[in-house]
Parts: C-alpha cells; sequence; structure tokens
C-alpha cells in the first residue's frame, strides 16, 4: 500500500507531516460485519478537522478506532495502520494512548452523573502525575474557557444542562493536557445558540492551546465553519475531502445535506463531481 501523502490542514495553510495519520484501515464488527472500507484521514498539528457524514456513515467507529475502545464493542481494526507522531498505535491500550497526548470526548457526553462539575474535571487529570498546584492551575484554566461551569461547579453533574455537560466533558479532556481530542458529535441534542457556544470554545482552545481536533459531526455546516479541512464519510468510505471552504461552498455537499436541488441525487457516487480516491484501492 502507498502510503499518502502529507496534506494541508493546519490553519496557516502550509503544508506540514500529519500529527495524526488513519492508513486505509478495514473494521469488521463480530468478525463479520464490516463497518470501514479502507478510510484514510489525516490530522496535522494545530489544525482542526471534521469528519462528517449522517447518522451511521462511520465517524464514531472510525475515532474509537483511533482510540482504541472498539474492543469493547467487539470490534477489530482488521486492515491499515494508524500513526501518532509517526508511531503506530491502533495495538496501544487506550490509557496509554491519553498518556500519549491523544483523548476521546465520547458521544453523549457520558458524564458521572452523581459527582458535581469539578469532580468531573478532575477525573481527567487522574493519567497525569502532577502536583495539587499544577492541578489546580488546570482546573482555573478550564474554568477560564467555560466560566459557566465554574459558577455551576458545585452542582451535581446529572441536573445539569446538555449544553454545561458537553462543556464538562470538553473540560475534563483538558485536564488530561492532550495535544489532540476527539469530539464525537458535539453539537447532538444542543440548541443552536449551544452549539456555536461550544465550536467558539473549540476554535479558541485551537488558536490559544495549539490543540487539534477531530470532531466527527452530522451538523455539516456549523463544523466546516470552524474546521480547517473535512471529510465526508458514506456507507464507511471517504467519498469527499478537501479545505472547509470548499466543501462549504460545494453544490454536491449541499445538495446532499440540506437538499437545496431537485435533481434528487441519493448519495455521492451519482455527484458529477464526485471521484473516487485512488489509494481506496490500495
Amino acid at each position: 500500500m502507498n502510503t499518502p501523502a502529507p496534506t494541508t490542514t493546519a490553519s496557516a495553510g502550509t503544508a506540514t507531516a500529519a500529527l495524526l495519520r488513519v492508513n486505509n484501515i478495514e473494521v469488521i464488527y463480530n468478525h463479520v460485519i464490516l463497518v470501514l472500507k479502507g478510510v484514510s484521514l489525516e490530522v496535522s498539528e494545530g489544525s482542526i478537522v471534521a469528519l462528517l457524514g449522517a447518522n451511521g456513515a462511520g465517524k464514531t467507529t472510525t475515532l474509537k478506532a483511533i482510540s482504541n475502545l472498539l474492543q469493547s464493542e467487539r470490534g477489530d481494526v482488521t486492515k491499515g495502520s494508524i500513526e501518532y507522531r509517526g508511531t503506530r498505535i491502533d495495538r496501544l491500550n487506550p490509557s496509554e494512548l491519553v498518556r500519549r497526548g491523544v483523548v476521546q470526548v465520547m458521544e453523549g457526553r457520558h458524564c458521572f452523573q452523581h459527582l458535581t462539575i469539578e469532580e468531573n474535571l478532575l477525573t481527567g487529570a487522574f493519567t497525569r502525575k502532577a502536583s495539587r498546584s499544577e492541578i489546580a492551575a488546570d482546573l482555573e484554566r478550564v474554568y477560564a474557557y467555560f466560566p459557566r461551569l465554574k459558577v455551576r461547579r458545585k452542582s451535581q453533574s446529572g441536573y445539569t444542562s446538555g449544553g454545561e455537560q458537553q462543556m464538562t466533558a470538553v473540560g475534563r479532556a483538558l485536564m488530561a493536557r492532550p495535544d489532540t481530542i476527539l469530539l464525537d458529535e458535539p453539537s447532538m441534542g444542543l440548541a443552536p445558540q449551544v452549539v456555536e457556544e461550544i465550536f467558539a470554545i473549540v476554535r479558541d482552545l485551537n488558536a490559544k492551546e495549539r490543540v487539534s481536533f477531530l470532531l466527527a459531526e452530522q451538523n455539516t455546516m456549523v463544523a466546516l465553519r470552524y474546521a480547517d479541512y473535512g471529510y465526508i464519510l458514506e456507507n464507511g468510505r471517504v467519498v469527499m475531502e478537501g479545505a472547509a471552504e470548499g466543501l462549504r461552498t460545494n453544490e454536491d455537499v449541499k445538495e446532499f445535506y440540506l437538499g437545496l436541488s431537485a435533481a434528487g441525487r441519493k448519495n455521492f457516487r451519482d455527484a458529477k463531481h464526485y471521484r473516487r480516491r485512488k489509494r481506496w484501492l490500495a
């Protein structure tokens, strides 16, 4: 298999070596169900990359393949490889991956409902060997990005709003001091105003902390306004990729996701601008 060349995904618009590289992976559940069919993507250091597609396209499976969480669901990467900073990580223990700087924020937030917001945030620092003063400083850093959490820090997480729980989940990930965050469906179940607030914080974290993001999202147009680069999944394959601005204005993307055409096109395989990626067949 030919290794795909580094792509330009960084905000600065210059080609850089990939921080995270997914090379033509195949994922099978229960030894028989083929979910991902040769997915390849890259995330450059300091970039925001959107992984887009409808429900069931394979976005969550891709993130779980990267963070090594598939085995708990009887899934396995059967072909291809996943590299982080040039080293294969697809056989690492998930906790080891966190220590290397990759943290996933799961779909549905998954806060510890019986703990307070602040207790939830503190659990994110358990993988680190840090002093109390360092953890306290990191906690204040999280509160600086999420001032609403500081106000509600003593509230039991299960009684907070969906937006506050999403902020708690991202803040908990930040407490691990990651280089890269895999963010799964951050807009799910949230009001549009809260969605914009969450994405604005993601952009701030990327700009100020240089945290790289790979975010899986169904809300295509919102994600592409904040991302640098995007990949579109359909039925377990990458069917389109490119700079976020180009995808956002692409007629096929608008037609497929927003129904702006009366042509009735059902998928990207019928799109006149669709071009199959040669590396799928490598």
